[in-house]
């Protein structure tokens, strides 16, 4: 049995840290470094990979997922004192430390760890517009007598194709090559060839050796744990041909009592120019390297790049702070959501210690929902992610599921008819508006299907995203699923019986029949979206056009889509309810519920709170709300891959945590705040550090998935970062439950609190303005007017208009029964 209540790590909110305080943690918990295409995973033992832009193919060390023991491959410091050696990160060597800490900040992490009077310290981050990460480390001889240490790095390269690299050795054990040039180790595996890029690894200390060949450092049938270089106390020089090549430095290091020295370790990446590659016949240019070398030559410079680093996020996370009567909350939407927010914008599902890099690129759905938690932070790079996405939208409104971020088209293996893709455009663009006020995004000529010959304007884009939806409606003028909607295991035309197809990219049939719920209830939320936005633009003809298909999904809905007490999630491939009181299995399902109520559909006729009151009593668990119930006990292939996983996990039946948001949003629209909030704090890690073994993966950062009550572990929790758990909650707590949402015209202050807290403080940046807004919470049953003071000016509504403010304001806001 879990002891659920053992905790392994805490908070340390002053300093925006989480701090671990065990090696042995229940899963590895990892950190991210870098946010400008250079990219690394770092566990709480060292372990994680690194890459540039795009984690297939330009992958640059090696890591083995899924292996026994957990987490090998990584970034290792060796430390040899006599007759004991350990890792500095407490991990791979088995030795066990005098003490241990990992601290994961934002951007970067810091090991320290203490064994014989030796304190070591490895201080890990990626700086700012760089292609290289930098590791300070420091030694300290906290004891009486001189030491003689031995240092070993440690790293393995990947050949660069992750996918070909873990496949094809028949080459790769043969294509592997490196320089040496003093104290830096090159990697310029296929350089001679088809590559103009390299990596290196380079110290700012004199060696006492080297190796470059993985076999020779570790030793005949030995593993990074034993590595016969460490036990042996002396590099061997070796010289990587062909084998699998590595980078290791050896220092000597003599430390007097008291004594402490600190060394810079750079490993980076350069590009060159066809022409430039070569200094000399079969020498590689090393100028590039030598700059990015130069810039953190000293512990001064590395710390002054860290330290930018530090302000860098302090300045990010400044855009928007909350106080409330929740610590738990505050932690949460002040610093780790937000961090997950940019992790995740920058990877869409790309690259984690679940998703390997190799299988997906960036999800055009998942990059579409990642902005709305993102846009307030670096709106830029926002529209430039918006842009991208409208450029794999084919001409007939459709999208390619997913595209390559390293050439930004769209992944053709995948390939769409993911029939809820095209609306999510409309979603991100119109945040984005509201948050900037930029409508000239609007404007920019964008190709369809990266097609230069073929474009059209980004509000084109949108305008055939709408008329994708109106074109593919079903029977009962529902719109078809395809091969699935946002529930991508939900596959109504795959019928597949065969173990060796995939379930998204397989279909029978011509797809007319199958229906999604979900998808209408998106289509009038978001179609309802994109009416306002050209009535904002000028297009009021569009608008009423718009609006006129909108009304016929809510009267498809409304005829076709209550099943009585709650909203149905789908007909199938032939004409059957999904998600009905009918089923004797999935009865009733989230998705639908969150969409059709955030959409408004039955708000006016009571099936809204019904709905909400049906998910309350077949769907909440002390974990947060499932998926559906009943599970699906038996496999189905007219449901498809729904129904492939035991009962309790993914979506079957498990806590798909993407989709709880859409319930806090609904509850919060309902004015019922107790409800809101407590889902939330059902799902925020910050609120579950008490279960930190239970849950097993970080308790700093969401989950996609937390195991529901039909398992055999209800709420152990897997597959965390990258999620878009952590855009819409975000989006769910800050714009819903504390009600601070950007619209067109300016800031609107809707708080939807619960009678307890006694009022909120805002501080919020928004277009040329920065508010300082408190709320004081004089309603005791219930919401029901809010009064707005701005410098002691009375607003007529609860909307700061944009146009009337820029600089710093006051604001004061009343809620009152």
């Amino acid at each position: 049995m879990i002891d659920s209540t053992t905790k392994y790590g805490h908070f340390d909110n002053d300093n925006y840290e989480y701090v671990i305080t065990s090696p042995f943690t229940p899963s590895p918990w990892i950190n991210y470094l870098g946010n400008d295409g250079f990219h690394g995973l770092i566990s709480n033992t060292g372990g994680g990979y690194t890459f540039f832009r795009d984690p297939k193919f330009r992958r640059l060390t090696r890591y083995r997922y899924n292996n026994v023991p957990v987490d090998t491959g990584g970034r290792y410091f060796y430390i040899s004192d006599g007759d004991d050696a350990w890792s500095l990160a407490g991990r791979p060597m088995d030795t066990v430390l005098d003490n241990y800490e990992c601290r994961h900040g934002m951007g970067y992490t810091r090991f320290t760890s203490n064994k014989n009077d030796i304190e070591a310290q490895a201080t890990c981050f990626v700086p700012l517009h760089t292609t290289a990460e930098v590791y300070i480390v420091s030694l300290e001889n906290k004891g009486a007598v001189n030491k003689q240490l031995n240092l070993f790095s440690f790293l393995e390269w990947c050949l660069w194709n992750a996918e070909d690299d873990a496949t094809n050795f028949q080459r790769n054990l043969s294509t592997g090559e490196v320089e040496i040039s003093g104290s830096t180790l090159f990697h310029k595996t296929e350089f001679r060839e088809r590559r103009n890029h390299y990596a290196f690894y380079h110290v700012n200390r004199e060696l006492a050796g080297f190796d470059t060949c993985r076999d020779s450092f570790l030793g005949p049938y030995r593993g990074m744990h034993n590595p016969i270089v460490v036990e042996n106390k002396q590099a061997n020089n070796s010289h990587a041909h062909g084998f699998a090549p590595i980078a290791s430095h050896h220092l000597k290091i003599d430390l007097a009592p008291g004594e402490k020295t600190s060394l810079v370790f750079v490993m980076g990446y350069c590009e060159l120019d066809q022409e430039d590659k070569w200094a000399s016949p079969g020498v590689i240019n090393k100028v590039p390297a030598n700059e990015l070398i130069a810039r953190f030559s000293s512990t001064e410079k590395a710390q002054a790049a860290l330290d930018e680093l530090k302000l860098y996020w302090r300045e990010l996370l400044n855009k928007c702070v909350v106080k409330t009567p929740d610590s738990a909350f505050d932690t949460s939407i002040n610093i780790w959501n937000q961090y997950q927010n940019m992790v995740t914008f920058n990877l869409s599902r790309s690259a984690s210690f679940y998703e390997s890099g190799i299988g997906r690129g960036m999800g055009f759905r998942d990059s579409n929902q990642d902005t709305i938690g993102f846009t307030h932070m670096v709106p830029e790079k926002v529209r430039e992610r918006i842009l991208d996405l409208s450029a794999t939208q084919k001409a007939d409104g459709s999208a390619f599921h997913q595209y390559q971020p390293l050439t930004k088209k769209g992944n053709a293996n995948i390939g769409g008819n993911f029939n809820d893709d095209p609306m999510w455009l409309v979603l991100s663009t119109c945040n984005y508006i509201k948050e900037t006020g930029d409508f000239s995004i609007l404007d920019e000529l964008v190709p369809f299907n990266n097609d230069e010959t073929n474009s059209g304007t980004h509000f084109e884009h949108l305008h055939r995203a709408f008329n994708h939806v109106v074109n593919n409606l079903g029977p009962h003028g529902l719109p078809l699923i395809g091969r699935a909607d946002w529930n991508d295991c939900l596959n109504l035309n795959c019928f597949s019986t065969d173990p060796n197809e995939s379930f998204q990219t397989t279909q029978r049939g011509a797809s007319d029949v199958a229906e999604s719920l979900m998808i209408a209830g998106q289509f009038v939320l978001y179609g309802e979206e994109f009416a306002i936005l050209c009535e904002q633009t000028g297009h009021e003809e569009l608008a009423v056009t718009c609006r006129k298909h909108i009304d016929k999904m809510r009267e498809a809905v409304d005829k076709h889509g209550w099943d009585g007490e709650w909203f149905l999630r789908a007909y199938d491939a032939k004409g059957n309810k999904v998600g009905s009181v009918e089923n004797p299995e999935g009865k009733i399902f989230i998705e639908s519920q969150g969409f059709c109520v955030m959409a408004g559909l039955g708000h006016d006729n009571g099936r809204a709170a019904l709905a909400m009151d049906a998910v309350a009593e077949h769907l909440v668990t002390d974990y947060g709300i499932m998926l559906q119930q009943p599970a699906f006990s038996e496999y189905d292939k007219y449901l498809g891959e729904i129904s492939s996983y035991p009962p309790g996990y993914k979506e079957n039946a498990g806590i798909f945590c993407h989709n709880n948001p859409w319930i806090i949003i609904s509850e919060a629209m309902l004015n019922n705040p107790t409800r809101s909030l407590d889902y939330f704090s059902k799902l925020c890690p910050s609120y579950l550090q008490d279960k930190q073994a239970l849950r097993r993966s970080e308790p700093y950062v969401y989950s996609q998935m937390v195991a529901g009550a039909d398992s055999a572990m209800p709420g152990q929790a897997k597959n965390s970062w990258l999620t878009g758990t952590a855009s819409w909650s975000y989006y769910a707590a800050v714009q819903y439950i504390l009600g601070i949402r950007p619209e067109y015209e300016g800031l609107r202050i809707a708080p939807c609190i619960p009678s307890d807290w006694d009022g909120i403080h805002v501080k919020r940046q928004f277009r040329d303005a920065y508010y300082d807004i408190s709320v004081v919470n004089k309603a005791e049953n219930g919401i029901n007017k809010i009064n707005v003071l701005i410098d002691g000016e009375e607003l007529a509504d609860n909307i700061i208009p944009y146009a009337k403010y820029s600089g710093r304001h006051q604001v004061i806001v009343t809620l009152v029964s």
